[in-house]
């Protein structure tokens, strides 16, 4: 069961001191409604586990602002006469009523236009160098392990991999045995050889390295990891292709599509906020209307 946030004390003044001094009272908040419907304190409380903010009323007015756009929703899907058809999903999770009727009625309600082939193009032709196939490395590695946390076990760890690759530096014809003797990877079986890797497929700050790293000679200080600390070698890198229009055609009107589709949400919103009589809060241009309301399920 989660955990109700207790906000409380967000909205009420503090005790008045015995001295007789009367403490100044803080403004309680305007009840929240649409159209008259009240959504609760209690809920708003329930929904701030979903909006982390640096600040208690931030999380708060967040929270009421997703109630809200859900509430909109669902007394619009009524006033049209959605019959909910709730889905379940592969792993056999079933839609709410409530959630079925938001969904049904943005699938009704909300037309996305498809993106044509020349504004795929013209995407395409501005930002072409980022349609590329990634960096193919070969590799070799010998990871001596430290758990993350242990200051001592890494420290320890470190000075380890660098006597190794200080060994490698000197005769490189040790790697494939120090990979045997001192590696914490099944790697170590294959003389460290991670085979070809690329983006990825690699945890981040070792995919990073390896963007660096000299080709043919062991690194000169170990790559460090969560797991613990690399000696690396990268044999050979093979540098990623430019990818054509046709290859990245789908992705990009994919892409639009999605954009498109939240810009339209986001409007439907504003629309149905326009009509609407809201107490309470300022429903202002979301970053991401859908987001809003799929927390609020």
């Amino acid at each position: 069961m989660a955990t109700v946030l207790d906000t409380t004390h967000l909205h009420s003044a503090p005790h008045a001191p015995t001295t007789g001094t009367k403490a100044a009272s803080l403004p309680r908040p305007k009840p929240v409604s649409v159209n008259g419907v009240t959504i609760p304190r209690a809920h708003i409380g329930r929904e701030t586990q979903h909006h982390p903010a640096a600040k208690p009323i931030d999380a708060w007015t967040a929270a009421a602002r997703a109630l809200v756009v859900r509430e909109l929703l669902l007394q619009e899907a009524r006033r049209l006469g959605i019959v909910p058809q709730p889905l379940t999903d592969a792993d056999g999770r079933r839609e709410t009523d409530d959630e079925a009727l938001v969904r049904m009625l943005i699938d009704e309600q909300v037309v996305t236009p498809e993106a044509d082939e020349p504004t795929c193009r013209r995407i395409y032709q501005q930002r072409r160098a980022t349609f590329r196939s990634s960096d193919l490395y070969g590799v070799r590695h010998i990871l001596v392990a430290a758990a993350p946390g242990d200051d001592a076990g890494r420290a320890e760890a470190k000075v380890r991999a660098q006597a190794i690759i200080a060994e490698v530096r000197a005769d490189p014809s040790l790697f494939p045995h120090r990979a045997a003797s001192a590696s914490a990877c099944s790697s170590r079986d294959n003389g460290g050889a991670l085979g070809q890797i690329s983006r990825g497929q690699t945890v981040p700050e070792f995919e990073s390295a390896l963007a660096n790293a000299p080709v043919g000679e062991i690194m000169p200080q170990p790559v460090e990891t969560r797991y613990g600390f690399h000696a690396v070698i990268v044999d050979r890198r093979i540098g990623g292709r430019e990818l054509p229009f046709e290859m990245v055609h789908e992705a990009i009107a994919d892409w639009l599509a999605s954009r498109s589709h939240e810009t339209a949400v986001r409007q439907y919103i504003g629309m149905l906020a326009g009509r609407a009589t809201i107490t309470g809060i300022t429903l202002d241009a979301a970053a991401s209307p859908l987001e809003q309301e799929r927390s609020a399920g």
